[in-house]
């Protein structure tokens, strides 16, 4: 049923908005941030959700904390880039946008970095 409503809400969001194209687009560019943060905020509900299954598997498996702290900073990074470099983009902005999205590249790498670099000394000492 939240499909739903969100579906709803984008749509009827995205209609009024094209009311406003012909006359004062930024109109039409106000109403769909609004849209997009109404929707944001409702995913962050979701997100909570994932967090709590996320503690119970780490119950279940010896996983460490920081790893799960780790996915989920990734997955807000990538989820704030994507709202906000598809804002530039509804805007006409796509040069900012586009850098919106390498910088969030570039942070999910660096915050992977350690991750890879625990895999390598495992590996090694296998080897070894």
């Amino acid at each position: 049923m939240d499909i739903l409503q969100i579906a709803l809400l984008g749509v009827a969001g995205t209609l009024l908005a094209i009311q406003f194209k012909g006359g004062k687009t930024e109109y039409g560019i106000y109403i769909c941030a609004g849209i997009s943060l109404l929707i944001f905020f409702a995913v962050l509900d979701r997100i909570a959700a994932v967090v709590a299954r996320l503690d119970e598997i780490t119950a279940y498996i010896d996983l460490a904390p920081a790893y799960i702290e780790m996915l989920l900073k990734m997955l807000g990074i990538t989820f704030v880039a994507e709202f906000s470099s598809a804002l530039c983009r509804d805007a006409g902005y796509q040069t900012i946008a586009q850098q919106i999205e390498v910088f969030a590249k570039l942070a999910v790498l660096v915050l992977g970095l350690p991750v890879v670099f625990s895999l390598l000394e495992l590996i090694g000492e296998f080897l070894s």
